[in-house]
């Protein structure tokens, strides 16, 4: 009979049988068959600690490495997954976290999560890689590869956007230095309001004259608050602070606004040369963002601009991805074929015996490099001038290398929808790296998890 409540909560829940609780097990499963990935872990998160067994206990290796997969594999903010690594049952036995734990803090996640490097994520890759060859999951025999961009997490770049936040950034940057520091009193105007304007009227303005015009008057606010912040810089370095702790303190804030004075100055040049002299600056010397420099300007088959960064693909059969390079600027796909080439060599100890290229890697250059290297068959997704007899040893090879190239996509896609690789949401070049490998270690889990469960 149906009751209103249960008079006694079960303990524990031992078992969920839910598809999605099976794939975690299995996942947690190849974890615990290679330790040392636990090790690598627990290197970068006491990278920077003299005395490791002194002090809080904190989160194991294994928990955060198991509570970064979480993360990616559900797209959670460190908020979300703090609650529900708190609520789930099944989440807090995947990240082994106890019955009387409290969880943990969205501030202490990320903090550990971010501690990962990139250089681990990218050995437990390998590692992975080679555990689906031991298991005969992926033989990398036959690979394909293609390219596509990871975006930085920034809103659309403007020369008046840009001018605004390095107006906005730097004020508030010169309040907080003011309310931290009771012996110093930096004397600025906050031209805030001003620049907001300016900059709405540059958004609005019916001519290329009314326009111009308000630029002049937003590059003038910039140049004043640009100033401001070179002072107190001044001003930092040379206080000598009662209590020697700020020193170090004010040191650090002084080359915190040096960096934000320099991309500021950057903004105002490629401004000044864009609109006032009508120059064309050329893609590598722009920069679309103040809080991401690091970001490249990526245009794709001449029709789409993204601000992100370029990444190089590789995967197999059975859609593991063995390999990514994550590359600096733009480089013509042309350029990178033999290095994919070495780089599944170095992983695996062989080129593989086929190939399946985008269009973009095609030449005639690459296509006698990789038949060099004794790789059978090469199949370019656009011949490029090039016969299918050249590429592969029959036609009907070549159709099947050209249908088999076509899954790459595929997975592209489903990292993007799936493991966040869309947008990168971490701040910096090395969170950049280490967020796009986390998503493919995350995807690989899942891959060699379902198929030892049978379940791909």
């Amino acid at each position: 009979m149906r009751k209103n409540y249960k008079k006694q909560m079960p303990l524990t829940i031992t078992s969920i049988d839910h598809p999605h609780a099976e794939e975690l097990e299995g996942t947690s499963q190849i974890l615990d068959a290679n330790p040392i990935i636990y090790e690598w872990v627990l290197q970068d998160l006491t990278r920077s600690v003299t005395h490791v067994d002194t002090g809080a206990e904190g989160m194991s290796a294994e928990q955060v490495l198991r509570a970064a997969i979480i993360k990616q594999m559900e797209g959670y903010s460190y908020e979300d997954l703090a609650f529900h690594l708190l609520d789930s049952v099944c989440y807090r036995s995947f990240c082994r976290i106890g019955i009387a734990d409290k969880g943990f803090q969205k501030s202490a996640l990320c903090n550990n999560i971010k501690a990962i490097s990139s250089q681990t994520w990218e050995a437990i890759n390998r590692l992975l890689v080679a555990y689906g060859q031991d298991k005969e999951i992926e033989k990398g025999k036959e690979v394909r590869t293609d390219c596509t961009v990871v975006s930085s997490n920034i809103h659309e770049p403007t020369d008046s956007g840009l001018l605004w936040d390095s107006v906005r950034v730097l004020t508030r940057k010169l309040g907080q230095i003011n309310e931290r520091f009771d012996d110093l009193d930096i004397p600025f105007s906050d031209h805030t309001k001003r620049a907001k304007r300016r900059m709405l009227g540059i958004m609005n303005a019916k001519s290329a004259k009314a326009r111009k015009k308000k630029y002049i008057d937003l590059l003038k606010v910039t140049h004043k608050t640009a100033n401001y912040a070179c002072k107190a810089v001044s001003m930092l370095e040379a206080f000598h602070f009662k209590h020697s702790c700020l020193v170090e303190t004010a040191q650090g804030v002084a080359e915190e606004l040096k960096a934000i004075i320099h991309l500021t100055h950057r903004v105002i040049e490629q401004t000044t040369r864009r609109v006032i002299h009508g120059e064309s600056v050329p893609a590598s010397e722009k920069i679309v963002s103040i809080f991401e420099p690091h970001t490249d300007i990526i245009v794709k088959d001449r029709r789409d601009t993204f601000y992100g960064h370029k990444i190089c693909l590789s995967n197999g059969a059975s859609n593991l991805i063995t390999d990514c390079l994550i590359l600096d600027g733009n480089p013509a796909d042309t350029e990178l074929t033999d290095q994919m080439l070495d780089r599944h060599k170095e992983i695996y100890g062989r080129y593989p015996v086929k190939v399946a290229l985008d269009g973009g890697f095609a030449s005639k250059e690459n296509l006698n490099s990789a038949k060099s290297k004794g790789i059978k068959d090469v199949c370019f997704a656009k011949k490029r001038g090039l016969e299918q007899e050249e590429m592969c040893r029959s036609s009907w090879v070549y159709k099947r290398l050209r249908r088999f190239r076509a899954g790459i996509e595929s997975a592209i896609s489903w990292l993007k929808r799936c493991f966040g690789l869309y947008r990168c949401t971490w701040k910096s070049l090395p969170s950049f790296h280490s967020y796009v490998w986390a998503s493919i270690v995350s995807a690989n889990l899942l891959t060699l998890a379902r198929s030892e469960l049978g379940l791909s």
